[in-house]
């Protein structure tokens, strides 16, 4: 799914300047390893139904083994997809001295995209094509991009014979983009091969870029927000048009989608969240601005939090948001309605449980003939707290590249498989080593594009990542 959060309306000064470049510029083995995979997993087809994703998992598993990865250490999951596809993860281990005492470290992305349609793009986007300083294709930036600079980076490590103090684990799911049942089969059924003190998800965050290439600020997420749908639905017997009734499906589903239109969840906020607000609030030269600054000083600034909620940008960040998203009703045109029904999706604000939703849809809707029901099985996630070891290793990271750059933590109002990991205890925290322009952002649509000079760097940001996280001070 798409999780890049560009804040463009952030103007800080920098001193560097992205710069247009070429693969050819980047020589060293490590490098051309890395562009190898990229160009060869770019090349599958790992969109639902393609039977893909399986394939992906075993090349990239005999990348490990013949970089000298214990053949115990790399472990290819089965998973069979709800539509009966034969997908899977991948997860390895790099085994570390464990002179730190501490559990390992988790490093995640997903191999899976979203489909593509040759005849819609102008590239072929299942072939990494390089043009212009950008690598075109699908999956360069959602998230093959992850996948890429994950195995590249354990295989540069192990290459170097490197000792980490802890043992670092990669886990890459195979259905994010859809279901994101294979992350819930890691944590919930093979635990063991997983555990960790804390991830990071290399599928969101990143660096954002202006249009001129002037680096602007450096995202982490350190929450997201459970997406959760309900049904609701009303049935009644029906009978001839022409012989109406006081009881009609449809009059009543409207009645019940009006009362919760009507209703506003409260405002809330975490650490994450007044950061944000705070470090935003510097660079809004307008009301908005002002608004985030006194919610950052005072969360429980009534009129700040409603001007917030004014911008439809901003209100998912400060409270739970559901709205109607989907209608189905009646049978036919000469007919009452049988039955009507709607799908409401909520986006639940982290720590708050699926199950006080549903009660509060209940209460909302007057109608008690009216079915209220959760879709599938959502599960909510908590925010991850704001560590320090975290935050200094990718202060580390970006400021190699571009000093001084502001840090911002943000909870995004999207979903990834770190939400799965939240929920399962383990804290998660998002950062790709990407930085892009807002208008390069394609991930999802048509001619998805990364910066060739963007991929290359990032694979200098994971290696001054992972060094500061698992090396013996």
């Amino acid at each position: 799914m798409s999780k890049y959060i560009f804040i463009i309306s952030l103007i800080f000064s920098a001193s560097s300047q992205a710069q247009i470049a070429s693969s050819k510029n980047y020589t060293a083995d490590y490098q051309t390893k890395a562009l190898s995979i990229y160009r060869d997993t770019i090349a599958m087809r790992t969109a639902k139904g393609h039977n893909q994703v399986k394939v992906m998992a075993h090349y990239l598993a005999d990348r490990f083994r013949d970089g000298g990865f214990d053949e115990n250490d790399i472990n290819v999951i089965p998973f069979i997809s709800p539509n009966g596809e034969e997908i899977a993860s991948l997860v390895v281990r790099y085994q570390g001295d464990d002179s730190s005492g501490k559990k390992p470290i988790l490093f995640a992305a997903h191999m899976d995209v979203v489909e593509a349609l040759k005849k819609d793009w102008e590239k072929d986007p299942f072939t990494l094509i390089e043009e212009n300083g950008y690598f075109f294709g699908r999956g360069t930036g959602d998230d093959k991009f992850g996948t890429t600079l994950l195995t590249a980076a354990f295989l540069r490590l192990k290459s170097e014979n490197y000792m980490p103090n802890r043992d670092l684990i990669i886990a890459f799911s195979g259905d994010e983009e859809t279901e994101m049942l294979t992350i819930e089969d890691l944590v919930d059924n093979h635990r063991n091969l997983i555990d960790a003190e804390f991830a990071i998800n290399a599928d969101s965050g990143g660096g954002s870029l202006s249009t001129e290439f002037e680096p602007i600020s450096y995202q982490l997420q350190a929450a997201e927000k459970t997406y959760a749908d309900f049904t609701i639905k009303i049935t009644n017997p029906g009978g001839h048009s022409s012989r109406p009734t006081k009881k009609n499906a449809i009059y009543d589903l409207a009645l019940a989608l009006s009362e919760i239109e009507a209703y506003t969840f409260p405002t809330q906020s975490n650490d994450i969240t007044l950061e944000y607000f705070k470090m935003r609030a510097t660079a809004e030269k307008n009301e908005l601005g002002r608004a985030m600054q006194q919610f950052s000083l005072n969360p429980k600034n009534i009129a700040a939090a409603e001007l917030i909620s004014t911008y439809s940008g901003q209100v998912g960040i400060i409270k739970t948001t559901c709205i109607a998203t989907m209608v189905n009703a009646g049978h036919a045109e000469n007919a009452l309605p049988q039955s009507a029904e709607a799908n409401i999706n909520c986006r639940l604000f982290p720590g708050v449980k699926v199950n006080e939703i549903h009660s509060k849809l209940r209460e909302i809707v007057s109608n008690k003939d009216i079915l209220i029901e959760v879709s599938g099985n959502p599960k909510s996630a908590p925010a991850s707290p704001l560590r320090e070891d975290v935050m200094a290793a990718i202060k580390k990271a970006v400021h190699a590249q571009f000093p001084d750059l502001p840090i911002i933590p943000y909870m995004t109002t999207g979903a990834t498989d770190g939400r799965a990991l939240r929920a399962g205890g383990i804290p998660t925290y998002g950062s790709t080593g990407q930085f892009a322009r807002a208008e390069d952002s394609f991930a999802h649509g048509l001619n998805e594009r990364v910066l060739v000079k963007s991929f290359f760097d990032a694979l200098e940001h994971w290696q001054i990542v992972i060094h500061e996280l698992s090396e013996s001070k």
